[in-house]
């Protein structure tokens, strides 16, 4: 077995480990014992599992959400010499089936791949097959249904472990609270008492935490430029509604300031073109949603900026993240308007349908497919009694049919078909509830962030499990002195 030390050095081109690293990869190269790796974004987590793969004999199943990001880490990778490839819904039929004949005959260290690949039982048939000697779960905070991105896929990857033959296994995110941390153990199927967690904390010191409250736009608007000019450099500006987005674009425009907008109206194309202009660009600055961000790495982003308030603690702990993955200065600000928050109670509202709503859509979709692919989301609004256009349960409630598998296809593609039964927990009250509750729970820590007098960065750590920080000393209350 080759040692990690040299692997790093001759594959990767390091001199040292990083923080937990070497604890991690020895704890699964000489130990053979599961772990679970609480890790800051772009603080090396890639690396606790691609030096064990080079490591071991059999193969590494990696199973991650991102498309975009595992196809640059297997690019990387075969950059660097190793053997790594992935699949996912952009590989053709033919590609899928020889990838995986590579990896079952041991031409490939690691495979990534999308948890929704096991709903289909040739690719689940056929990778039984292969020797896996590890199985990483990137952003593993899916598996959990108190996270913040729930993937339904990615709670039963407890089963496809143990179709693979429960193979030493390790989990890795950013972001989990200690009730998520449990749920990621008992989704997985993995012994606390001999799956060892590491964490590194949520510390990051070079990130500057400021909020700043706000009355109208044109107080907005100037505090956004005030930052970009103190922190210039590539930014990101979020937004929770495109049509706000849509309207500081149009006044940007008005000054001559050039920028990138990226939404979930635009085509898969023009975002593909808008993420690539901006991961290449030096100086760019782009105005998103929160469909915007996941496994972008980009190493010199100088400021994020929610321009409207977050909906939870983990989104604005992970999109801030983003920021100054260089390890030089960057600039975290949240803007807060009264009004922002009466936004994001209606998208709790639109976030949480009831019960007897997914029953209704489902027996539309199932009774009415023809109708609902010919005419698309205006038939459903009109057959579901929808008057305002702004209500977004439906599409809610159609991409949480898609992730627990229920429907197959798309409206767009004209496509669209039930293809299973209706989950008990979408017909579960009480489960809706309690997921509703907690929702609600997110966004009041949020409001409680805004107005704390306390450090910032104590208040956030101490949401994710760490109350034992000491004041940072760089966020606005620990400089004005209001966090004693």
């Amino acid at each position: 077995m080759q040692d990690p030390g040299k692997i790093l050095k001759s594959v990767f081109g390091f001199d040292s480990f990083r923080g937990k690293q070497q604890d991690i990869i020895r704890r699964l190269v000489d130990d053979q014992l599961p772990a679970l790796v609480l890790m800051p974004t772009g603080g090396g987590k890639s690396l606790c599992y691609q030096i064990p793969a080079l490591c071991f004999e059999g193969g590494t199943l990696v199973i991650s959400p991102l498309i975009a990001l595992m196809q640059d880490q297997a690019d990387a990778l075969r950059k660097r010499g190793v053997a790594a490839s992935y699949i996912n819904s952009t590989v053709s039929r033919e590609d899928r089936e020889k990838r995986v004949r590579q990896f079952i005959d041991g031409k490939l260290k690691l495979l990534y791949v999308t948890p929704e690949r096991f709903r289909k039982p040739e690719f689940a048939e056929a990778i039984r097959m292969a020797r896996i000697d590890l199985l990483a779960i990137d952003e593993a905070h899916c598996i959990s249904e108190w996270g913040h991105d729930f993937r339904p896929d990615y709670s039963r990857i407890g089963e496809f472990r143990a179709l693979i033959g429960n193979p030493l296994t390790l989990a890795l995110t950013a972001t989990a609270t200690h009730e998520v941390q449990k749920d990621i153990l008992k989704k997985l199927n993995l012994d606390p008492e001999t799956t060892r967690i590491f964490s590194d904390g949520i510390r990051r010191e070079n990130l500057k935490l400021e909020v700043a409250e706000v009355w109208d736009e044109k107080s907005r608007q100037e505090l956004i430029l005030s930052a970009r000019n103190t922190y210039p450099g590539t930014g990101i500006i979020y937004f929770s509604l495109i049509s706000t987005l849509e309207k500081f674009s149009h006044w940007l425009q008005s000054r001559g300031i050039p920028h990138l907008t990226y939404h979930g109206k635009l085509t898969d194309q023009h975002r593909k073109r808008v993420l690539r202009d901006f991961i290449s660009g030096s100086d760019s600055l782009i105005l998103a949603t929160n469909a915007f961000g996941m496994g972008i790495d980009k190493p010199d982003i100088r400021f994020v900026i929610h321009a409207e308030v977050p909906g939870s603690p983990e989104s604005y702990y992970q999109e801030t993240g983003r920021a100054g993955r260089d390890g030089n200065p960057a600039l975290c600000l949240l803007i807060y308007q009264q009004e922002d928050l009466e936004t994001q109670h209606e998208f709790l509202r639109w976030a949480n349908p009831d019960a007897g709503f997914y029953y209704r859509l489902y027996s539309l979709l199932a009774v009415s497919s023809l109708e609902v692919n010919a005419i698309g989301i205006d038939f459903l609004r009109e057959q579901l009694h929808f008057k305002s256009k702004k209500d977004f349960r439906i599409e809610t409630a159609l991409g949480i049919l898609d992730r627990f598998g229920v429907t197959a296809g798309s409206l767009e593609k004209r496509n669209l078909e039930i293809v299973a039964d209706l989950p008990e927990e979408l017909d579960d009250e009480t489960y809706l509830k309690k997921k509703l509750d907690m929702d609600r729970k997110k966004l009041y820590a949020i409001l409680s962030y805004v107005r704390e007098d306390g450090c910032r960065r104590q208040f956030l750590e101490s949401w994710f499990g760490y109350p034992d920080g000491k004041p940072c000393g760089q966020c606005d209350t620990c400089q004005s002195g209001s966090a004693g």
